[in-house]
């Protein structure tokens, strides 16, 4: 097998793609040339990064020099520019997972991949896998969340709460917060419904899927949990815009004294977000990492 690889550098990443697979390439995986930070796409957006580079793995029958000359000439770049290498045939969907190791949040929270395992006493361990659906836990804004809760969990951990996660891409969070607490129950939202599909698959290889209910339409889970009289706690780590506009309806979703959680945005937009839900709520600075900030507060 041989892999080759191009910095774009202005070419379009969608010909690209496609013209490498259909000169016969096994697989196509975009990359950071640097070390740009790119946010969350929205549902069905592939966001690049300003330097994106291109590595596509082809049979050896798919990558004579010929076939190279003839495909950098369909890209429209000199064949200088494919960079070339011989590679071993492996297993590629799993090989990049051996990278993801366990991590620990807080005192006792864990996330731990499935060919790994946690030998801690007291670890409350969430299995979880990298996969398409945003939250594995190592970035900031995750990596707060679940600080939070393990934190949070210390005089919790025994309490029937019904918890939100709005927003809840993979479901680390929901599934987190119920292997605290193992008499809670957790309600997901989510506008892709790749995440509501990998939230369910996590949170059955969890043992927590008989108490967690998943939700496409925003206002269903309003109206339903807002009939029960609100929830103990709401997770939302989001975007600060998103955050901000939504600030009526998480507010809304609180039993009072309920707590909220929310991250996501960079400390300069917690400002503008603790404005946008003052005065129901006053938000504070729980915790910074790496220039993203969470917020937490209390519904009086």
């Amino acid at each position: 097998m041989r892999a080759v690889t191009l910095d774009l550098d202005g070419l379009d990443a969608d010909a690209v793609e496609t013209a490498c697979f259909e000169a016969g390439a096994y697989s196509v995986v975009l990359t950071d040339q640097h070390d740009d930070a790119i946010l969350e796409p929205k549902p069905g957006e592939i966001r690049l990064w300003p330097t994106t580079r291109l590595q596509a793995i082809f049979p050896d029958e798919s990558a004579s020099a010929e076939q190279l000359v003839a495909l950098a000439e369909r890209l429209g770049c000199e064949r200088s520019r494919l960079a070339v290498e011989d590679v071993e045939e492996r297993v590629w969907e799993r090989e990049w997972l051996k990278d993801f190791r366990p991590m620990r949040f807080g005192d006792h929270l864990w996330i731990c991949p499935s060919h790994a395992e946690v030998d801690e006493p007291g670890a409350k361990v969430v299995r979880l896998d990298p996969g398409l659906a945003f939250g594995t836990g190592t970035h900031p804004t995750t990596r707060l969340c679940l600080e939070y809760l393990d934190m949070r969990a210390a005089r919790r951990a025994r309490e029937p709460d019904r918890i939100v996660d709005f927003g809840c891409g993979s479901g680390v969070l929901a599934i987190a917060a119920l292997r605290l607490q193992p008499a809670a129950r957790a309600f997901v939202h989510d506008i892709d419904s790749q995440a509501l599909i990998a939230t369910s698959d996590n949170a059955r290889a969890n043992d927590v899927d008989q108490r967690i209910e998943s939700f496409v339409e925003a206002t269903t889970l309003s109206t339903r949990l807002t009939q029960q009289g609100g929830v103990e706690l709401v997770l939302a780590n989001i975007l600060s815009g998103p955050l901000c506009e939504l600030a009526p309806q998480l507010i809304g979703l609180l039993a009072p004294g309920g707590e909220i959680v929310l991250a996501g945005l960079l400390e300069e937009q917690a400002d503008e977000v603790i404005a946008a839900y003052a005065p129901a709520i006053s938000l504070m600075r729980w915790r910074a990492l790496e220039g993203w900030t969470c917020l937490a507060g209390r519904l009086a």
